[in-house]
């Protein structure tokens, strides 16, 4: 009867527990949207079949497609400081990736053949003409990939602080796989992603890694990238299949075949930029390059103008 006793106490435990931690898990989501700074009512949608995807178009001239980092909290809005600059000369796309910040986020493992296939279908669809592409972080390799499918889509490509052909090349292992299948259950996976991106972890990030001064970054942004984490029906599902590097790819092939002109920049003071571009210049020797100053991981909202300037050095 003791037995009995003790796991009916157990499993009453654990139930509360679960519920309790349910509770919190909705009250963050909820928490995080409530400002709703994201909300747009120029914004348009492309309707792809794996789900709506958010996208914004302004100015005129040549398209130029802004893609912005492949994170859980990345969203289109990183190119807001960028828009008003370029749409004088450009017609200018922004799009949230699929599993990002407006657009649809279902329950899905993301891979790097799905965003290929979504940032090519979309030129085709939505531009329907080549373009120009300027692609952050993470997304650089998936921009690579897509132009190496389909060069036609494609005129010149700028990639800004692209990752290392190391991390590019990076594959799901045991230990990675464990931990997405953690991270997918219900409410111990959703306290585990609320907890990576919470408010206080974003704003660490973005003092730590995304901003050579620390002072500079604008509680909006923090807001905007916080908000940005917690919408849509499976935000959590694009975390696990980052951080399990499902949405990795070597570009290494990519980068010989390509044809199209390449320019690689960013911040002055992200450790180990030079040695990055000289991987890449490697594979392909007609890539060139420049620094944005005083600016780290993201430039486009740490110093819009100086890499206002090299884009238009660039994109004659």
């Amino acid at each position: 009867m003791k037995t009995k006793s003790k796991l009916l106490t157990l499993l009453i435990l654990s139930a509360s527990t679960a519920a309790a931690t349910a509770v919190i898990n909705k009250f963050v989501k909820l928490s995080a949207s409530s400002k709703n700074i994201l909300s747009d009512a120029k914004s348009l949608c492309y309707k792809w079949r794996f789900g709506n995807i958010h996208y914004t178009k302004s100015g005129t001239g040549k398209p130029l497609l802004l893609i912005h980092d492949l994170t859980a909290y990345s969203n289109g809005y990183e190119w807001n400081s960028m828009i008003s600059l370029l749409k004088e000369q450009y017609t200018v796309y922004t799009i949230d990736l699929l599993g990002c910040g407006r657009s649809e986020k279902p329950d899905l493992t993301y891979t790097n053949y799905l965003y290929v296939q979504m940032i090519s279908d979309f030129i085709k669809s939505e531009i329907g003409h080549r373009t120009n592409v300027i692609a952050t972080g993470a997304s650089s390799a998936l921009a690579l990939m897509a132009c190496n499918n389909a060069p036609e889509l494609f005129d010149q490509i700028m990639l800004i602080n692209p990752e290392s052909l190391m991390t590019c090349s990076q594959i799901p292992n045991n230990h990675s796989k464990v931990y997405k299948f953690i991270l997918d259950l219900p409410i111990l996976g959703t306290l585990l992603y609320h907890i990576s991106v919470s408010k206080q972890s974003i704003t660490e990030e973005f003092s730590r890694n995304y901003y050579f001064n620390p002072y500079s970054v604008k509680s909006s942004i923090i807001d905007a990238y916080y908000e940005s984490a917690h919408l849509g029906e499976s935000p959590k599902s694009l975390y696990a299949s980052v951080k399990c590097n499902y949405t990795k790819c070597n570009v290494t092939n990519a980068l010989k075949k390509i044809n199209n002109s390449i320019y690689i920049t960013g911040g002055e003071e992200m450790d180990r930029i030079n040695e990055v571009i000289s991987e890449y210049q490697k594979y392909n020797p007609a890539i060139e390059s420049s620094l944005v100053p005083k600016s780290k991981y993201l430039p486009q909202l740490e110093n819009p103008n100086s890499l206002y300037q090299i884009i238009q050095m660039y994109f004659l």
